[in-house]
């Protein structure tokens, strides 16, 4: 039955990101809302099965379920990371306000982390058991880029699986109420206090029909010869920089591997004709679904006391919102418009998977690549940025 239940739990985490794509496509509610969000909530009714009494244990929690999920969080890691960096052009920005919305946005998560760690330190390192500098370079590697900087810098800084998990579960929460203010109010909140024009131009998209007609069909000859030289560049790319990485000094690995694994990812996505292998995208996006609801289903609520994590939940809201406010200020003083800032923060705070959401959301589809962009800038820069945070928070 343990092998069954095993079965079951690995055809679930590589299956239903497919049927869930398929489902999107198929209900435009669905679409609204995402496939990471829908993965998410399977991931965490999968994780949770447990609670349910009439199931049988074997099946719901077999004996080899935490080591499918360490093994399939990992290994999305470094295939996700190159592979979403190929597509990259990173040329200077073609306006002003994508520019500012860029820049304003990290400093604006920068300074609400290092504020936060120094209010609520003293409560989170009671409760975590890891010290709270590691925990503001992991929530400063996932504002500025995703879920998967965040698994990075907790492998690169040690920091333990419950932090992590507990991390992960109320960043869940967090991030929720904050989407769920933008849609319900913050987007026209934005537009009263930021420049704001209802005819904004849709130039900016003119590239979008020709991106996706180049892409060739799922499955498609061309599509598995395309697919097979993604991989083969990706997996010479993560066998150099774990060779590099084991020359270093113990203790140093991951960290270095990940470091080198974001640098040759932007090193290869110079190279014309990789970068214009489209289907890169799409491989590292399903790569990010199977970690998602993986990481989503690691958090058993049946494990995990919120009642004293009120410290990291607090150190959370403060960065998610406190960054936000942070950059409206900015973006008056250096006026931005409010669609930029709105996406900019979308893209930060909830990575880019969210970003067609809040610009459907928003009736612009002019922010879409700008935000995608930025997002994609944010995975790119979000391990070094985590990384070199920890370390200056260790300075107070």
């Amino acid at each position: 039955m343990n092998i069954l239940g095993n079965i079951f739990l690995i055809a679930i985490y590589l299956l239903a990101p497919a049927a869930v794509l398929r489902f999107c496509r198929k209900h435009a509610w669905a679409a609204k809302i995402g496939p990471i969000l829908i993965l998410y909530l399977i991931g965490i009714i999968v994780g949770n099965l447990g609670l349910v009494p009439f199931l049988p244990e074997a099946l719901v929690n077999p004996s080899g379920k935490a080591g499918i999920q360490d093994l399939l969080s990992s290994a999305m890691v470094p295939l996700a990371i190159p592979l979403l960096l190929y597509g990259c052009t990173f040329r200077r920005s073609d306006t002003r306000s994508q520019t500012l919305a860029l820049l304003s946005g990290i400093v604006a998560v920068v300074v609400a982390v290092v504020l936060g760690f120094l209010i609520f330190r003293n409560g989170i390192e009671g409760v975590s058991g890891d010290s709270a500098a590691k925990i503001g370079g992991m929530l400063t590697g996932v504002y500025t880029g995703g879920t998967m900087n965040l698994a990075a810098i907790k492998t690169m800084l040690g920091v333990s699986d419950r932090t992590y998990v507990l991390l992960n579960s109320c960043d869940m929460i967090v991030s929720f109420l904050y989407m769920t203010m933008l849609l319900a109010f913050g987007i026209r909140l934005m537009r009263r206090i930021l420049p704001y024009s209802s005819s904004a131009p849709e130039a900016t998209l003119d590239e979008a029909p020709d991106l996706q007609d180049v892409k060739p069909l799922l499955f498609s000859r061309l599509w598995w010869k395309q697919a097979a030289v993604l991989l083969g560049v990706t997996a010479v790319v993560i066998a150099l920089s774990a060779l590099v990485a084991f020359l270093m000094p113990e203790g140093w690995f991951m960290t270095v591997f990940i470091l080198l694994l974001t640098s040759a990812g932007i090193a290869v996505s110079f190279i014309r004709r990789i970068r214009e292998l489209k289907i890169a995208e799409d491989i590292s996006m399903y790569c990010i679904n199977i970690f998602s609801i993986v990481v989503a289903s690691m958090a058993d609520f049946s494990t995990l006391d919120f009642s004293n994590s009120l410290s990291i939940i607090g150190y959370l809201s403060f960065v998610i919102f406190g960054s936000l406010i942070l950059q409206t200020i900015l973006a008056r003083l250096l006026r931005i418009d409010a669609d930029t800032i709105v996406i900019c923060s979308t893209s930060f705070i909830c990575s880019p998977p969210f970003v067609p959401m809040m610009a459907a959301a928003m009736k612009n589809r002019r922010v879409l690549i700008a935000g995608l962009s930025m997002g994609i800038i944010g995975y790119a820069i979000g391990n070094y940025l985590g990384l070199a945070i920890s370390r200056l928070l260790l300075l107070f």
